[in-house]
């Protein structure tokens, strides 16, 4: 199923949908299960993150899409809708989903002040690099070219996750990293920092210390709510 398949099982649907207030369109093409209250997720959600920051998310389908099966994903951002599953642990679990997917659409707008001069591009890198010297010395023998790259690598994907394996990944990444996911590409070394910050107020600290140049970039985000775009 395709995200236009998706759109058509919206349509023909017939549970409830909702807007929030401030105007956020709730669509549901699947079932989600009674320990999930989704209303309370979105008002979380809406209480976390701040309006100027929501701005490009038009609405939010709850449902499935093959990614999420074949790729492991729980959530994507495409063209001003956020498409999240309707299986999720519980509460936290679907909050955490949904600011992910929000930090990758403030990219869009804010790209330029986010990676144009690089900072966050060179800190990335440096712990790159940094996760290599590690998993060498843990005998996980990847060439170096592995890590020098900022997009997503399916063959880097398939190394973390299949060959070293998330668990010890996890392990190998603190102190680098935010979360073992952080290293998959730039984007989403940005989008596990954003949702850090915003879910962990009380890590600020920590964030700061771990990645200065993309705590920065995130607080700048945070306060300036009248950003030149």
């Amino acid at each position: 199923m395709h995200i236009e398949q998706l759109k058509e099982m919206v349509n023909q649907s017939k549970r409830t949908d909702f807007y929030t207030p401030s105007g956020l369109h709730v669509y549901f093409s699947k079932t989600v299960e009674d320990h999930v209250n989704v209303e309370k997720v979105i008002s979380t959600v809406e209480e976390i993150i701040p309006l100027h920051l929501r701005s490009e998310v038009e609405a939010l389908i709850v449902g499935e899409l093959p990614e999420f099966k074949d790729k492991g994903y729980n959530a994507v951002y495409e063209g001003g809708t956020i498409y999240v599953t309707h299986l999720q642990d519980d509460d936290a679990d679907m909050v955490d989903d949904i600011i992910h997917e929000f930090a990758h659409s403030v990219e869009e707008p804010h790209g330029f002040m986010i990676y144009g001069d690089s900072k966050i591009k060179e800190e990335f890198l440096r712990k790159r690099m940094h996760l290599h010297s590690v998993l060498w010395a843990s005998d996980f023998k990847v060439p170096k070219s592995f890590f020098t790259g900022i997009d997503y690598d399916e063959e880097l994907d398939n190394f973390l996750y299949r060959t070293v394996g998330y668990d010890k990944l996890a392990r190998l990444c603190t102190g680098i990293f935010i979360s073992a996911y952080a290293p998959t590409s730039l984007r989403e070394y940005f989008a596990t920092g954003f949702t850090e910050f915003f879910l962990h107020p009380d890590h600020h600290e920590y964030l700061k210390k771990l990645c200065p140049e993309l705590y920065k970039k995130i607080s700048q985000l945070y306060f300036e709510e009248n950003l030149d775009i």
